[in-house]
């Protein structure tokens, strides 16, 4: 019986040993299969952050890009011929107003400065010196003081009264040299949304075509139609506005030099009723 004991005990120890092994051997598995799972997502986790980063700079890329494509798609699918007048008026509106940007800018100077220095030398009777120093400067209140310096010099105009017509005369004349070229940029101002509106009604009849040609009246046959003449207008209306800005900053500095020219011809009527030079 003790014998019998002994084996079944045997038996049990063995079997327990081996179970235990085995239970061993799998949970060695199970933590081996569980570190080659950990290693594998991270490594999916790498390789997908990769890609992300690597898919990440063409987006980028694609975004800095996209308004300019955008718009060239926009500008291709408004058709070629509305589209290139209204660029047409773009740039030579521009043109326009660089041109007279550039022209009013070089014409501003100091005129208080100006008429200051100029009302010393006609007080010291240096009244040639005066007239060289207007030719010197540009401008149109130097050429106005040109002018009245001029009558205030010479025997038979310098009397007062000939000199303010004379002022009055040549500041009508810079003036109108101020203001050429600006009924161009009104011109392009009102041309450029008339574009965009023919396009509109063009488009529409364009619409209309299709839907007769197709019989039915559906979104797809009026897109396209409908597509030419909104982007036509806005593009128009895009034109007008930049065109308008610069129209209206082109109008502040001829207003400033309008009103530099004023101020001059004041300084220049009372320096020459001063002068000994002068009729009075």
């Amino acid at each position: 019986m003790k014998k019998l004991f002994a084996i079944i005990a045997m038996v049990a120890a063995c079997s327990f040993a081996a179970t235990s092994s085995v239970m061993a051997q799998e949970d060695e598995a199970a933590a081996e299969e569980m570190v080659e799972a950990a290693v594998d997502s991270a490594a999916v986790d790498t390789a997908a952050a990769e890609e992300e980063t690597v898919e990440a700079a063409p987006i980028v890329e694609e975004e800095n890009e996209g308004v300019f494509k955008t718009l060239k798609t926009k500008y291709i699918e408004g058709g070629a011929g509305f589209m290139s007048l209204v660029a047409i008026a773009l740039v030579l509106g521009l043109a326009f107003c660089i041109e007279r940007v550039v022209y009013l800018t070089l014409a501003q100077i100091n005129t208080r400065k100006f008429t200051k220095e100029l009302a010393d030398l006609v007080a010291a009777g240096k009244i040639a010196d005066a007239i060289e120093k207007c030719k010197n400067t540009r401008g149109p209140v130097a050429q106005v003081s040109r002018k009245a310096m001029e009558c205030l010099d010479s025997n038979d105009r310098n009397d007062i009264g000939t000199i303010e017509r004379t002022i009055n005369m040549e500041a009508e004349v810079q003036g109108s040299y101020l203001e050429e070229n600006c009924s161009w940029i009104t011109l392009f101002i009102a041309m450029a949304p008339s574009l965009g509106f023919l396009g509109t009604v063009i488009g529409m009849v364009m619409a209309f075509d299709d839907i007769q040609r197709a019989g039915d009246i559906s979104p797809t046959v009026v897109a396209g139609g409908m597509k030419v003449a909104l982007i036509t207008t806005i593009f128009g209306i895009i034109v007008a506005l930049v065109l308008q800005v610069f129209y209206n900053y082109i109008l502040a500095k001829i207003e400033s030099l309008t009103g530099n020219m004023e101020e001059a011809a004041q300084e220049l009527l009372v320096m020459c009723v001063k002068s000994d030079k002068c009729k009075k």
